[in-house]
């Protein structure tokens, strides 16, 4: 099992950047496939990204803007956004799944984070 804690997220201009972190528990991180999911209000959460050893992959909607990675020996997870748009607010979600994978589906992953604010202003 593992417990999942996001941060990093705030107020940014549009065309700003932040950065994004969720630190996870547990000796086996490494084999975990980690996601970012966003869910905007009124909207259902949607998927962002998602990485699992070098395999990375990322919604159309960020594709260029946005950069996912970890650091298994801090047991971290990140998510580089950069020319951000006013519809990037959302809270921000981490994810994990026990698998080799990047699935994109909300039902596909067994452990989430809190969920971290992201607020882009015009």
């Amino acid at each position: 099992q593992v417990q999942l804690v996001a941060s990093g997220g705030g107020l940014v201009q549009a065309g700003g950047s932040l950065r994004l972190s969720c630190a996870a528990s547990g000796r086996t991180f490494s084999s975990y496939s980690m996601a970012w999911f966003r869910q905007a209000p009124g909207k259902e959460r949607e998927f962002v990204a998602s990485i699992v050893s070098s395999l990375t992959r990322y919604a159309d909607s960020v594709k260029g803007r946005f950069t996912i990675s970890r650091d298994n020996a801090r047991n971290t997870l990140y998510l580089q956004m950069s020319s951000l748009k006013p519809e990037d607010t959302a809270v921000y979600y981490c994810a994990a799944r026990r698998s080799y994978s990047v699935p994109t589906e909300v039902s596909q992953y067994d452990y989430w984070g809190q969920g971290t604010q992201v607020t882009v202003s015009s």
